[in-house]
């Protein structure tokens, strides 16, 4: 009886984990419906699970939830402490270090921050390397519009590369003639998303995604300082 109730228990928790992963609004569902499933939600190492960002940011969610998260190394808030770190703070060891923290774990936002950001900053573009295209659009696509609130800012090399970048590269992505150029208007960072189809060669994909992200990308609003995590 008893190896069968500690079976059942490790079933429950491994049915909350899943839904933390996938719905915070399902995960406070689950809390309601029952005592012991509101004991495992909020069981020590739980926290690990949540994925904050399924939450809208401007919601008021409790300052002590995400200190609780972040205490059990749960990867979504280790990813926006290190993006609000490196991008508004410029506290760019700390928040590199998070980052890749976050990206280890397998946390896909993070997986695709990181690699952008090392590729951006530090001119290394080893993270790139096996990770698929179609991959790369869809969390591509979910990192750079995901709204964090208001009183958004940059730190100043962000604003710095992002010059470079546009004199370095942008050029060289319209002289190379690897695809097919759609409704190609003007030679400039805001438009090169819609120049090329799909047939683009492995520089010209790198170099039109991170144009996006350095067009799209917002820092984490200081409405939530993670500093006091």
């Amino acid at each position: 009886m008893k190896l069968a109730a500690e079976a059942g228990y490790e079933h429950f928790a491994l049915v909350v984990e899943r839904v933390a992963c996938n719905s915070f609004q399902d995960l406070y569902g689950l809390k309601t419906s029952s005592k012991s499933m509101k004991g495992l939600a909020e069981r020590r190492g739980g926290y690990y699970f949540y994925d904050v960002l399924s939450v809208p940011w401007g919601l008021n969610m409790p300052s002590q939830l995400l200190k609780s998260c972040y205490a059990e190394g749960n990867p979504s808030t280790l990813y926006i402490k290190g993006v609000q770190f490196y991008f508004t703070f410029d506290l760019q060891e700390e928040g590199l270090s998070l980052m890749k923290r976050a990206a280890d774990a397998r946390y896909e936002p993070a997986v695709y921050t990181h690699a952008i950001t090392q590729a951006i900053f530090l001119c290394d573009g080893q993270y790139f390397h096996g990770i698929p295209r179609e991959w790369v659009k869809r969390i591509g696509k979910l990192v750079r519009y995901v709204k964090w609130g208001w009183g958004l800012w940059h730190f100043d090399e962000f604003f710095q590369n992002r010059a470079l970048f546009i004199s370095k590269f942008v050029l060289s992505f319209y002289r190379c003639q690897c695809a097919t150029h759609v409704g190609r208007k003007c030679v400039c960072l805001w438009h090169l998303d819609m120049t090329k189809d799909d047939n683009i060669r492995e520089r010209c994909f790198w170099i039109k995604e991170i144009d996006t992200f350095l067009r799209d990308f917002e820092p984490i609003s200081v409405i939530r300082d993670t500093r006091t995590w």
